[in-house]
């Protein structure tokens, strides 16, 4: 506990000050729920967490522009459908004013809520989280949306006060990871690695945004397989599958039970079952299959990061790309781990680019990485390691790179993150 106190009070710089909150949401019993949330964190000291206040409610869009103004917010959470104007009119109006202020959607647990909240992601919203309205218990719906909200809040809070540049020290441990990791590289390089068959990623905080910039630059001819597993329920998976196939080149699908993992298709993991790949005997690997299952979450995480790494590393071993994207906790560090000591390769987001530097921050910070990247550089690389494993050019980070001051392949800072040990 003193450690998390620590590494807390560290991620702050010394600012104690609670986090300030707006509410924006046209029903009184939401916005009721949401003032008894808040009074329920306070008077159970914050749970770990830091400390939050509610600092305004707004009753529709118009109101709620004019409280951002008026109150100067650490966080918003918006509620998509309301009068005068709707929450993604208000997220237009937020991006047009250069805001940078976090939004959290509050989304209602329907396909067109689905649909919606993924044009408030790609609008710049950072995260959302579900309404309670499919629960009848008022005390059981306030507790699985606070379980859900007070994380995400702490974790975009911290991130928007620790973006900094990099310090002398922060440089130079960049420079000691980075040359570490070119070893490793190269180790494995010199041994057996073979083609690379298979990609396999992890996201979460700002995963469906992140993945609309990323997939669409992957070439249709990429000639393996890629597994997505993005932390989002059920009827949201779908959705996001549907919206990435309307932009990509390469098809992308929901993933089901004994599907073929053949070249040029993208599989997300559905909401609530694990993804796992194998090797089918029956084609001697050549094509893999899909295995979905519901055994307990694991890192707190059902799809989870780590379930498909591990699978990945057994059924394919050196033959496996794995990358991971924005997202906060430390899912998929353990299945990234297992990817690199069967001598397959890990790419990471860089912490730029991302909403939250948990998930990457984590792996780069292990010193398994072999590249670290801004978003718009990986599928580039991707691709590039993907084809060199078929007779190019070694896709290594080259020690140029590093003493040019290069920050397309070079892990540029290393941040902890509080993940309070949820996604």
């Amino acid at each position: 506990m003193m450690e998390m106190k620590q590494e807390r009070n560290e991620m702050q710089g010394g600012i104690q000050r609670s986090v300030r909150v707006l509410v924006a949401d046209d029903s009184a019993v939401m916005r009721g729920v949401m003032r008894t949330l808040f009074l329920q964190q306070t008077e159970k000291g914050g749970g770990g967490l830091l400390p939050m206040e509610l600092c305004g409610e707004a009753r529709d869009g118009v109101e709620c522009l004019e409280a951002m103004q008026r109150l100067q917010p650490d966080v918003l959470l918006l509620d998509l459908e309301m009068p005068r104007m709707h929450g993604l009119d208000v997220l237009d109006r937020l991006q047009a004013q250069g805001s940078e202020v976090p939004v959290i959607m509050c989304s209602a647990y329907t396909e067109r809520g689905a649909r919606s909240t993924l044009d408030a992601l790609a609008r710049g919203a950072s995260d959302y989280v579900m309404k309670p309205s499919e629960q009848s218990d008022f005390s059981a719906a306030t507790q699985v949306l606070a379980e859900h909200l007070f994380p995400k809040i702490a974790a975009l809070a911290l991130c928007g006060r620790s973006r900094s540049g990099p310090s002398e020290s922060d440089a130079s441990r960049a420079g000691v990871e980075c040359q570490s990791a070119i070893g490793q590289e190269r180790g494995v390089q010199e041994g057996s690695r073979g083609q690379i068959a298979v990609v396999v990623i992890g996201v979460s905080t700002g995963g469906p945004s992140a993945l609309e910039v990323m997939l669409p630059r992957l070439p249709v001819s990429l000639p393996v397989p890629v597994l997505i597993v993005q932390h989002m329920p059920k009827v949201f998976t779908g959705a996001l599958a549907e919206r990435l196939d309307q932009c990509c080149g390469l098809r992308v699908r929901e993933a089901y039970e004994g599907a073929a993992m053949v070249a040029g298709t993208v599989w997300i993991a559905p909401g609530d079952m694990h993804m796992e790949v194998s090797a089918n005997r029956r084609t001697g690997g050549a094509v893999g299959l899909i295995h979905l299952h519901q055994e307990k979450p694991l890192n707190f995480c059902r799809p989870s990061v780590d379930h498909l790494f591990f699978s990945a590393a057994r059924a394919y071993g050196a033959r496996t790309l794995a990358v991971v994207m924005t997202g906060m906790g430390a899912d998929g560090l353990a299945g990234a781990r297992a990817v690199h000591a069967a001598g397959g390769e890990v790419l990471t987001q860089d912490e730029a680019s991302s909403v939250v530097w948990g998930m990457p921050g984590r792996v780069s910070a292990a010193g398994i990485a072999s590249a670290t990247l801004p978003l718009t550089e990986l599928a580039e690389e991707l691709k590039h390691r993907v084809m060199a494993s078929r007779g190019g050019k070694s896709a290594g980070v080259c020690e140029h790179d590093i003493h040019s001051g290069s920050k397309e392949r070079v892990i540029t800072k290393t941040r902890r993150e509080v993940s309070h040990g949820v996604l």
